[in-house]
């Protein structure tokens, strides 16, 4: 209910999901039911077995301050949707509302699972022959090298489920790739991550001009870093096709060139496009939470849910656990753990 678009194009999303007749796991919609009944009479979906709502009087506007909304507005649709995952009623909750209050909402009802200690957002970002998973894109800004080990685990699990990697390579995002450069939290963070060399594919450091490279699949940061890097691009996308719409229309055997090279052009903005998958889920938490963007349309949408089938069907929140399990058993083994007193 809270998307900029509102419920009309999530409802719209669904049709085009459906009608694909791609395997797709049961939705519940969360929001005002003399809202979505109409909107899915209109659409043909009313009835239909695989779609049930689940009625939630409020909303959280993006104008809601997070922690204020989320203890207030028990009966929204996203804090609803939230309680559905604690429960165990829904597998993944999809919202495109309020980021803070969903992050907010996601941490305080859920908790992060066992051995993280906080949970990180993940963004898909195009690169050099394929796309890399960026980790953390903006939830924790200020990190500990635990943290930085974590987000490695949560970015090469969902890289597996999300780009198909079996393997995938991860890199620490740091100003230089000789041994030492960097601060305090590069170096520790990279020799805690050659120790879980079983558990992830670290191949080491790398610097800003290896990130859209075919170099790693997933690139770890804490949240401050990862948030500017992830504006940045969004920005010098958007600049550049401007730039190059300003250059094609500036003669008329440009513009008959861009004419004929317009299947290129389209395929660019398609891959360019954040729209493609949908959002990006909020990873470490005991239950999955996926945040599509607040301005996402019918397509954007359907790429949500079908990111949601796909954790779903891959069984990640199992996986990272798993993964989570290992890496903290390699980092602090037994011997290494302070002994408990017989009064403890």
């Amino acid at each position: 209910m809270g998307g900029d678009l509102g419920p009309a194009e999530v409802v719209e999303a669904l049709k085009l999901v459906l009608g694909s007749g791609e395997p797709m796991a049961p939705v519940l919609l969360v929001g005002d039911q003399a809202v979505l009944t109409p909107l899915l009479a209109a659409a043909g979906l009313h009835g239909h077995p695989k779609l049930a709502i689940v009625h939630a009087s409020e909303v959280v506007t993006m104008d809601d301050k997070p922690l204020q909304a989320i203890k207030r507005k028990k009966d929204s649709s996203m804090v609803r949707a939230i309680e559905l995952v604690k429960s165990g009623e829904a597998r993944v909750a999809v919202s495109s509302g309020n980021t803070g209050a969903l992050m907010a909402g996601g941490t305080i009802r859920l908790r992060p699972m066992t051995g993280v200690d906080r949970p990180a957002l993940a963004a898909v970002i195009p690169r050099e022959n394929g796309n890399f998973i960026l980790i953390d894109a903006g939830a924790n800004p200020e990190a500990r090298p635990e943290h930085l080990v974590h987000n490695a685990i949560l970015g090469a699990n969902y890289a597996k489920v999300i780009l198909g990697v079996s393997r995938p390579r991860v890199g620490l995002l740091t100003i230089g790739t000789e041994e030492g450069k960097g601060n305090a939290l590069i170096t520790e963070t990279n020799e805690q991550l050659k120790k879980i060399a079983t558990v992830v594919n670290y191949v080491g450091p790398i610097e800003g001009f290896q990130v859209f490279r075919d170099h790693v699949d997933v690139v770890v940061c804490d949240g401050f870093v990862g948030n500017t890097l992830l504006k940045t691009w969004e920005s010098l996308a958007k600049f550049i096709t401007g730039l190059l719409r300003q250059e094609l229309k500036a003669s008329p055997v440009r513009l008959a060139g861009a004419l004929l090279a317009k299947g290129a052009f389209e395929a660019l903005k398609s891959r360019m496009n954040p729209d493609r998958y949908g959002g990006a889920p909020l990873l470490g938490l005991r239950g999955n939470i996926l945040k599509a963007h607040g301005s996402s349309n019918r397509h954007a949408w359907a790429s949500a849910i079908r990111a949601a089938e796909k954790i779903i069907q891959n069984d990640l929140y199992q996986h990272i656990e798993h993964d989570i399990a290992c890496a903290n058993a390699l980092i602090h083994p037994p011997a290494d753990r302070p002994a408990l007193s017989a009064a403890g």
